[in-house]
C-alpha cells in the first residue's frame, strides 16, 4: 500500500490529484468516482453574475485547446446557496476559485465564502484584469500580489492560494511575492495566452480574439516553471497545465509539485483523474517508493 496523501499549506489531502478550475462540474459525477479526488475546484466565482465572453470560445489547436470563458458566473449569492451544497455528499477538501475586480473585492468574496462550512481552503485566480490598474492582470505586479495576499490574508483563516500567471518575465518574483504576503500554497499556473486564425475565413477562432492555451503543448513550459518556483519558495506548488496521464503528474511532482490538477485531459476523458491517480500508484509500486513526499522536488540535477 502506497502513501499518496500530501500537504498543502495545512490543508490534508488523501492523493495530490484534483481538477483544475472551470474543467470540473458535480455533473460529472456519472463519469467519473468523485470521492476518489485529493480535492475539488470548482470553476471560478464572480461576486456578480457575469454573462462570460462572446462566442466561440473554444477551439482545437495543436496538442492543446485555446478557451476565453470569460468566468461566466451565476454570481457568489447563487454559488453558495447551490453550487457548494452539491460538494458536501462528497466528504472531500473543497478549495473555493474567486475572481474580483479589485483587491478590496478579492477580501469581500473570500471573507464570506470562509463563512461556509464546505469550503477548506480559497485559490485566488490572480491571472484575471484587476480594473484599478487599467485591467493589467493582478498576477503580472509583484507588489499588487503582495498587497492582494496580505490583504485576504488579514480577513480568513482559510489556506490561501494565488494562482499565478505564466505572462511573465519572470514568475519567481511573483511568487516569491505571494509567499512573503503569507499565501499558504502557489498555484502554477493559469493558461498561456495564445491565438489561432482560420485561414479560410480570416478570422480569429476565438470571439474574443486570444485566449488561454492548454493541454499537452504547455506542459514543458509549466514544468520549468514549477522547478523554478520551487527553488525559489519554501510554500507547497500545485502543478497545473498539460497533465494528461499519471506520467506528466509524476514529472510535475519531481520538478517540485506536491499536487497536481488535471484540465484539459478531463474533457477528452471524463475519468482521467481517476486514471491518473491509477498510474501514480503503480509507478510507485513499480519503484518501490512508499510515500508521494519522496518524490517531491526530488529531480536530480548535475549528478
Amino acid at each position: 500500500m502506497v502513501d499518496l496523501s500530501v500537504n498543502i499549506g495545512g490543508l490534508k489531502l488523501e492523493n495530490p490529484i484534483m481538477p483544475a478550475s472551470g474543467a470540473f462540474g458535480y455533473e460529472m459525477d456519472g463519469f467519473l468516482d468523485i470521492k476518489k479526488l485529493g480535492a475539488i475546484v470548482p470553476k471560478s466565482i464572480t461576486k456578480y453574475p457575469r454573462p462570460g465572453n462572446k462566442t466561440p470560445r473554444v477551439c482545437e489547436v495543436t496538442s492543446g485547446m485555446i478557451n476565453s470563458i470569460g468566468i461566466q458566473s451565476k454570481g457568489i449569492d447563487y454559488y453558495l446557496k447551490n453550487i457548494l451544497e452539491q460538494y458536501r455528499k462528497y466528504n472531500l477538501p473543497v478549495i473555493s476559485s474567486i475572481s474580483a475586480d479589485s483587491i478590496n473585492e478579492f477580501a469581500e468574496m473570500a471573507e464570506i465564502i470562509s463563512g461556509h462550512p464546505v469550503v477548506s481552503a480559497l485559490e485566488l485566480n490572480i491571472s484575471c484584469p484587476n480594473l484599478e490598474h487599467d485591467g493589467k492582470s493582478f498576477g503580472m505586479d509583484s507588489d499588487i500580489s503582495y498587497s492582494l495576499i496580505q490583504k485576504v490574508k488579514s480577513v480568513t483563516d482559510l489556506p490561501v492560494i494565488p494562482k499565478l500567471t505564466p505572462n511573465v518575465t519572470s514568475i519567481q518574483e511573483i511568487a516569491i511575492a505571494c509567499e512573503e504576503a503569507g499565501a499558504d500554497a502557489l498555484n502554477v499556473a493559469n493558461t498561456l495566452l495564445a491565438m489561432a486564425i482560420d485561414i479560410h475565413t480570416r478570422k480569429p477562432k476565438i470571439g474574443n480574439i486570444v485566449g488561454g492555451l492548454s493541454g499537452p503543448a504547455v506542459k514543458p513550459v509549466i514544468i520549468r516553471m514549477i522547478y523554478q518556483v520551487n527553488q525559489v519558495t519554501s510554500v507547497p506548488i500545485i502543478g497545473c497545465g498539460g497533465v494528461m496521464n499519471g506520467e506528466d503528474a509524476i514529472e510535475m511532482i519531481l520538478a517540485g509539485a506536491s499536487a497536481v490538477q488535471v484540465g484539459t485531459a478531463s474533457f477528452i476523458y471524463p475519468n482521467a483523474m481517476e486514471k491518473i491517480l491509477d498510474e501514480i500508484k503503480e509507478y510507485m509500486e513499480q519503484h518501490q517508493i512508499s510515500s508521494i513526499n519522496e518524490l517531491i522536488g526530488k529531480v536530480l540535477i548535475n549528478e
